[in-house]
């Protein structure tokens, strides 16, 4: 999110510095044919400016909000998290997307996540059959969550979110 606010200053500050100049601007006779033409161009400069900030801020809350995207199975078909390990900010969303040797389900173990935090609510119990499926767990308390695939446990298929 500092990256949009950072454009967002940014813009704040281009746009008073136009302020400044079209104040001075003003003080040209207004049949000047140039004071109306850099008028015009200041009023889209200042949309366009103002639509990057918007857009730069949306960009930003939407990469946070789906933080991370860990595969089920790699592309070679191994059993396993691809990354077996994530790190992302307290709010952010992580997502598993069944990839190759499925079916699939992420459990969360009750003896390897933050003190009162419910692995039964963060886990998905139900088994993902088909390539391209996905299920989203959001992380609200920071600490390490330690998960693993039920089908797959004994092949050592297990993983970690680490909340910042």
């Amino acid at each position: 999110l500092s990256e949009g606010t950072t454009t967002a200053t940014r813009t704040n500050k281009m746009q008073a510095s136009m302020m400044k100049k079209s104040t001075v601007m003003a003080t040209r006779p207004t049949g000047s044919a140039r004071f109306v033409c850099r008028a015009s161009m200041q009023d889209r400069i200042t949309r366009v400016m103002k639509g990057a900030g918007v857009g730069a801020a949306t960009l930003a809350l939407t990469l946070s909000a789906n933080a991370a995207t860990v595969k089920l199975g790699s592309d070679a078909g191994a059993l396993v998290f691809e990354p077996s390990t994530v790190t992302i900010s307290k709010g952010d969303s992580v997502t598993w997307v069944n990839n190759a040797g499925f079916p699939h389900n992420v459990v969360f173990d009750e003896d390897d996540v933050p003190d009162g935090v419910d692995a039964e609510k963060l886990s998905h119990d139900s088994l993902l059959n088909a390539g391209g499926q996905s299920v989203t767990t959001k992380f609200t308390t920071s600490g390490t969550y330690g998960y693993y695939c039920e089908p797959h446990q004994g092949a050592g298929m297990q993983g970690k979110v680490v909340v910042k």
